[in-house]
């Protein structure tokens, strides 16, 4: 590409970000990365109503916990500063005034009763009301009214609008690199508002401005930004500016494939749609991939994938081999269904990638059972069990047993392994084991198994209680491996409980 490639995320700070918005910010990093580009975070808050407190700073979190951090942006490297678009009020008006001077956008005085007036004579009228060519010289606007009117309602200080003027019986063709050619008949848009009442901006202007100002070349967002790619691509033109190439993703769906995902889906089916838990000060709280136990690469793998294909059978990507494998012409438009259980598959691969070292450390941060326990055997554990496992909160249920004894047997597996002679049978495996002096794996082993074949017993009937002993359930990794890890003392223990028991 002959121009510097720079793309911005512009996510408005009204709440959590939404795990449709890390997917957005995700696509724009590695366009940025591919083409040795920069990756801007531009924080779009004209909408001070719905502001929310601790969401800006939520973005920025989320954003490095998921390894995609900014290039540019609030507070770091503000080249094209500032960032926020509530810092950058001034810079707006003067061109919604150049829109008006050149014939693009007009004042309109229209109060809310009055809109509200015509919005239900329409709808009486079995019509949908628009603002556009065909009634603006009917409303209160700068287009109806005398320019002597228009100056005395400016200096009475008269609420009022900006609006785009959009055009009349033209057709326009637009250019999206993931759905093609698109043309829109102008007759059915309507004079969207550029500037509001209370002296800000609406999206629309500010984000052009913004792009524009801060050299934008692609913009990559989601679809429900299409249906303002028309107003979007006439700004361009009537500033006269050379406008980006445009992207929009398609939707996430509901894990059903039917309509877009939204937190009730999270709630109703059991799963996160945020990155990070989200506990404001009021409100709903929600709970996020990170507190829920998934590791960033696994969010980010399996995101990567939702609306994108590398052409390839691959499915495990680290960061760099995403970045030299995407794509926006292999982005699909058809929408992504969510599917939980394959971002468990993701997280179930990245735990088998993490050093048993770390997942101990985070195991026995996370359970007070295990403070006083040498951190380098429970390591030891975590490798015997955490193929079993899809999070680090699996671990206790998966290896309790290596660290406190078992207070009950499985009632099921109990009636499955205990037999008339299992009394007998385990006297006779416990002095064995009170014999053994080289107490590893091996010798266990040999002497145990050759016990059992040389009496020509059938080896469920010893190890199927044996493991009930050690564990309280048939399951686990080699009993022979967990006997070796609790020692013989506690193994001896076991089992005369277990005989003591039937």
């Amino acid at each position: 590409m002959s121009k510097q490639v720079r793309v911005r995320f512009a996510p408005s700070p009204t709440g959590p970000l939404h795990i449709g918005g890390v997917r957005t910010a995700l696509f724009n990093y590695l366009f940025a990365k591919k083409h040795n580009g920069t990756f801007v975070l531009r924080i779009e808050d004209t909408d001070q109503n719905r502001y929310v407190e601790g969401a800006e700073q939520y973005i920025v979190d989320a954003l490095n916990w998921c390894n995609i951090p900014f290039d540019e942006g609030p507070g770091k490297n503000e080249k094209f500063g500032p960032y926020r678009q509530s810092e950058r009020k001034a810079l707006y008006k003067q061109y919604a005034d150049q829109l008006i001077a050149s014939g693009n956008a007009y004042y309109a005085f229209d109060t809310s009763e009055e809109l509200d007036f015509h919005r239900t004579q329409d709808e009486s009228n079995g019509k949908t009301f628009i603002y556009n060519w065909h009634n603006r010289l009917n409303l209160s606007n700068s287009l109806a009214l005398t320019e002597t009117q228009v100056k005395a309602k400016l200096d009475a200080g008269d609420d009022y609008v900006i609006r785009f003027k959009s055009p009349q019986d033209q057709t326009l063709h637009l250019k999206d690199i993931i759905r093609g050619d698109i043309k829109i008949d102008t007759n059915v848009l309507d004079d969207k508002v550029l500037f509001k009442s209370d002296g800000m901006p609406t999206y629309h202007l500010a984000n052009i401005v913004d792009d524009h100002l801060m050299e934008i070349t692609h913009v990559i967002r989601g679809e429900e930004w299409l249906p303002s790619l028309a107003l979007h691509f006439q700004l361009y033109q009537a500033f006269g500016w050379e406008q980006p190439e445009f992207a929009h993703l398609p939707l996430i769906l509901k894990p059903t494939g039917k309509g877009k995902l939204s937190k009730r889906d999270g709630d109703k089916l059991g799963f996160p749609v945020f990155p990070l838990a989200w506990n404001p000060e009021f409100g709903d709280s929600a709970t996020g991939y990170k507190e829920e136990g998934y590791f960033a690469e696994a969010v980010i793998n399996f995101l990567a994938f939702l609306g994108w294909n590398p052409g390839t059978e691959q499915e495990i990507f680290e960061l760099e081999e995403l970045v030299a494998a995407f794509d926006l012409s292999r982005v699909n438009k058809a929408g992504a269904r969510f599917d939980p259980d394959k971002i468990k598959w993701f997280n179930h691969h990245y735990m088998q990638e993490q050093s048993n070292d770390d997942l101990a450390e985070a195991f026995q941060k996370n359970h007070k059972q295990l403070e006083a326990i040498d951190v380098n055997y429970i390591a030891l554990v975590v490798g015997l069990i955490k193929e079993r496992a899809t999070f680090v909160n699996d671990f206790w249920d998966l290896s309790s047993y290596f660290f406190v004894a078992p207070e009950s047997y499985d009632e099921k597996a109990s009636k499955k392994a205990f037999k008339e002679d299992t009394k007998a049978t385990m006297t006779d495996v416990l002095a064995i084991v009170s014999n053994i002096e080289d107490f590893e794996v091996e010798t266990l082993q040999k002497d145990i198994k050759g016990w059992i074949t040389s009496n020509d017993i059938g080896f469920g009937k010893v190890m199927m209680p044996l493991r009930l002993a050690l564990v309280g359930a048939l399951q686990g990794p080699d009993v022979f491996d967990i006997m070796y890890m609790i020692g013989k003392n506690e193994s001896i223990k076991r089992i005369e409980q277990l005989i003591k028991s039937i």
